[in-house]
């Protein structure tokens, strides 16, 4: 992702970001809900799949909102006075690396920010601060032998244990690809029309019964997902994709990228 390698010194730095920065606040948001009743999947009514941290309104607003509020009661707590600046996802920071470091949970074979008390359906937030704040202790690894994740990808993206072919990964593949995709990996791409959850899904610690489920009522499901009707992502006109996704992080996705991924579920189904 060539994103990535743009702003590389913030990334590493957040110094870069903010002048004056000592610390780093990490915090996670659960997002996680249990799966609705499906609607009826028929040849007249094709359905797809959308990964669960989509489920609801889009987490960037969600977050940055709740880090403004912290920030705020932060200030009322300190008598030294401090600035901060609120990251979530879109800045050049590396929320995963700074969550280990953080004490949240370590980073899972399958790249992700993982913790045996929440599972991994968390997003991942930061506060830059010029404040001088004791650290937090990492916890260790807890993936031990298993290798689910990479068992189960459809599309071998994770090629080794904590190593992910991004060009391979279908959460890449839908929502950040904006040319075709190869029809040699269509098949193994199922019915994802935005994200996937396979490799979290089939995670030990994101087991039924044992992740918990989000408290947050903007995380609430709303349509088209998550198992959005085909047939009607490919009737969409501009003014259709605005109204359906207003407020959604299914929004990242272009709807000429959303087409062409329901296109793709189509011959799946």
């Amino acid at each position: 992702m060539a994103y990535m390698h743009r702003y590389f010194d913030q990334r590493v730095d957040p110094r870069r970001l903010l002048d004056g920065a000592i610390s780093v606040v990490v915090v996670a948001l659960l997002y996680h809900r249990e799966q609705p009743a499906r609607p009826p999947d028929t040849p007249d009514n094709p359905r797809g799949l959308v990964a669960r941290y989509a489920w609801g309104d889009d987490y960037h607003g969600v977050v940055k909102k709740k880090l403004h509020a912290m920030a705020d009661a932060m200030r009322t707590e300190f008598d030294e006075p401090f600035t901060a600046k609120a990251c979530v996802d879109t800045a050049p920071l590396l929320e995963r690396e700074w969550a280990a470091s953080a004490g949240i949970g370590w980073i899972g074979k399958n790249t992700m920010s993982l913790s045996s008390e929440l599972g991994s359906y968390f997003v991942l937030g930061a506060l830059v601060t010029t404040l001088d704040l004791a650290t937090d202790t990492p916890v260790e690894d807890r993936c031990g032998s298993c290798t689910r994740c990479l068992d189960a990808c459809p599309t071998g993206a994770l090629v080794a244990p904590y190593q992910m072919d991004a060009s391979r990964c279908i959460s890449y593949l839908t929502i950040e690809r904006r040319e075709a995709i190869c029809e040699t990996i269509h098949k193994a791409m199922g019915r994802w029309v935005f994200g996937c959850d396979i490799c979290q899904e089939v995670c030990p610690y994101n087991r039924e019964g044992r992740a918990p489920i989000a408290e947050e009522p903007r995380f609430a499901v709303r349509p088209p997902a998550p198992n959005p009707d085909l047939s009607d992502i490919l009737s969409w006109t501009e003014q259709d994709y605005r109204e359906h996704l207003s407020g959604s992080a299914m929004k990242r996705a272009t709807l000429d990228m959303l087409k062409r991924n329901a296109r793709i579920a189509l011959a799946n189904t």
